[in-house]
């Protein structure tokens, strides 16, 4: 499916549940935030019925998020059916890893290949404070357990805050060099409650200059890594790949739209315009003017974000858009 930019639209962002087992402070408030009621979010029936809608158009590559995904109830006979369903080419899961010492075998078994694991830190009192009471010890556990399990790549996603984690770097880049671990560097988004902390921006050319990698070698660029800049260095196992969101946006060549756990299709996650698909469903709509509602989301497509130039104002924080 092609938007009016000509861009080939082929990756839907499907959050389960705006639930989460963790608070982080770039996300939610301490408090949390008022979950939506249970007959809110869609039913797993009703995201595959969206899912076959879109693989109509094209779509292939799809994305399982949250809030935090495997704290919902069922999720791997989910993942199972949606693996299933003809035209699906990959199916990915984002995580923050608590509870992948358990379950990345299952997830395996479902037909998951790949993983993404959120880690801001590798010390556990940073990451304490962070997530407001999270176990690094877990996530990391849960990193080796996906490895073990077989899933790959296994991603870790690094979302650096300048006043936080800025010295962890090189200790992260050495954990890509030691083992099949593919590390990403993100942007910090001002997105939600995280839109006034500006100071805390740290564009990716900084990144790279604190971990001498200014000047990386073109020919040992990972072809296909999204749009991460990635890297395996000589003498690495895994990668190093920097997510400039912001500095060096990549909006130009953006494929992916986000589904919302209440059934909101969202074309770009820096718009507040959202197509109602649960409404529609649920009052009987047949598929074909489902269908047409989602062409018509994909068809306007904004070019490209602001979060350059205006201060993030949503009803939504991050775990209730979809990670």
């Amino acid at each position: 499916m092609l938007d009016q930019y000509k861009r080939q639209i082929e990756y839907m962002r499907i959050s389960v549940t705006d639930r989460c087992n963790l608070r982080c402070r770039y996300c939610m408030p301490e408090t949390g935030i008022e979950w939506l009621p249970h007959e809110d979010i869609l039913t797993y029936e009703e995201i595959l019925q969206l899912m076959r809608i879109s693989i109509q158009f094209g779509f292939k590559s799809f994305r399982i998020t949250g809030g935090e995904p495997l704290v919902r109830k069922g999720i791997i006979d989910f993942i199972r059916q949606a693996v299933q369903l003809p035209g699906v080419e990959d199916l990915m899961v984002t995580t923050n890893g608590l509870m992948l010492p358990d379950m990345a075998f299952d997830l395996k078994a479902a037909g998951v290949n790949r993983i993404n694991i959120s880690l801001d830190s590798l010390e556990q009192l940073r990451y304490e404070e962070i997530t407001r009471g999270g176990q690094v010890e877990r996530v990391i556990q849960g990193i080796f357990r996906s490895i073990e399990a077989g899933l790959s790549p296994v991603k870790v996603n690094c979302v650096v805050v300048r006043s936080f984690n800025l010295d962890e770097l090189p200790r992260f880049v050495e954990l890509a060099k030691r083992y099949p671990i593919h590390v990403r560097f993100i942007e910090l988004m001002p997105i939600g409650i995280s839109s006034d902390r500006r100071q805390d921006f740290v564009p990716i050319k900084e990144m790279k200059e604190i971990l001498g990698l200014k000047e990386l070698d073109a020919s040992t660029c990972v072809k296909g890594s999204g749009p991460a800049q990635a890297f395996i260095p000589d003498g690495f196992i895994g990668s190093v790949g920097f997510i400039s969101a912001l500095s060096r946006h990549f909006c130009h060549s953006c494929n992916r739209v986000r589904l919302t756990a209440d059934g909101k299709l969202r074309a770009c996650l820096h718009s507040k315009h959202e197509v109602d698909l649960r409404s529609a469903m649920r009052s009987g709509l047949p598929d074909a003017e489902i269908a047409g509602l989602f062409a018509s989301a994909v068809w306007n497509k904004p070019a490209q974000h602001h979060m350059n130039d205006q201060v993030w104002q949503d009803r939504r924080i991050m775990s209730q858009i979809g990670g």
